[in-house]
């Protein structure tokens, strides 16, 4: 079994639970079980292609709770939200399937990925192949991958994986060390992550200070701490593809309203 890079951070935590859950659910549920279910799945929807549309592409998170903030939406109903967001204008859905710091569920990206056309990101910790045909057998068309967690050899591996199933992998880094280990292990799709995760604290100017440094050809997406318009409008013209926003929308009364109101500001 493949294992995370500790990284001195509550990451730490987070990933020492998943490890122990990932090696009781290989013994529950073989590899073999999951390979037969990513057969069986639903055809996958192209991922790549929904960021890359023309105007404002937003990956719009469905996240309950977080290990900042604890409880952020209940009631939490992935169906409601999956359907109401697509119909704002998502580009895409991002879904927390991590259930022990973020409330998430496999189950909730299921239910929200039959409920809409949109393309579906899995939201997790994934460090083992394992979990790439986990996520494959449960619907997702992509899934995330932390530079930090990792080392340069699983990476590697499970981007590979990624496109031997049709699923490119969004990597995500939060320093330029971070983006050139993505870049030297193929990444295609380069989310830039504007929380620190040592400290928790979010900088937007994160984003604004990496994108010179990835590649015309990467899709660039911006991750975290998004709220305005202005924002949003700020790191389009420094060359984002799509904006990857949860909490925000999570907090608002009405999510779905909330993602119309930034994406119809002319700003």
């Amino acid at each position: 079994m493949s294992t995370p890079t500790p990284t001195g951070t509550v990451l730490d935590r987070i990933l020492e639970a998943r490890i122990r859950e990932v090696e009781h659910r290989k013994k529950v549920l073989p590899e073999t079980a999951l390979k037969y279910g990513a057969k069986a799945a639903e055809p996958l929807r192209d991922f790549s292609a929904a960021l890359l549309k023309p105007g404002t592409n937003v990956i719009a998170e469905l996240k309950p709770a977080s290990p900042s903030r604890g409880v952020i939406r209940d009631p939490f109903d992935p169906v409601e939200l999956g359907t109401s967001l697509e119909a704002a204008g998502a580009a895409a859905l991002s879904v927390l399937t991590e259930g022990a710091f973020f409330g998430g569920s496999l189950k909730n990206l299921r239910d929200a990925r039959k409920s809409i056309q949109l393309p579906v990101l899995r939201k997790d910790f994934i460090f083992d192949t394992w979990q790439v045909w986990e996520t494959r057998a449960n619907d997702a068309d992509s899934f995330l991958l932390i530079v930090a967690a990792l080392q340069d050899a699983q990476l590697v591996e499970l981007i590979a994986l990624g496109r031997e199933l049709r699923m490119e992998p969004v990597v995500e880094v939060h320093t330029a060390e971070e983006l050139d280990r993505a870049l030297r292990a193929g990444a295609k799709i380069v989310g830039v992550n504007n929380r620190n995760l040592k400290t928790l604290d979010v900088r937007v100017e994160t984003s604004l200070e990496l994108i010179e440094q990835i590649p015309d050809e990467c899709i660039a997406v911006s991750e975290s701490g998004i709220r305005t318009a202005d924002e949003i409008a700020k790191l389009r013209a420094a060359g984002f593809d799509a904006f990857l926003i949860g909490t925000s929308l999570m907090l608002a009364p009405d999510p779905a309203v909330a993602l119309g109101e930034l994406l119809s500001s002319k700003r």
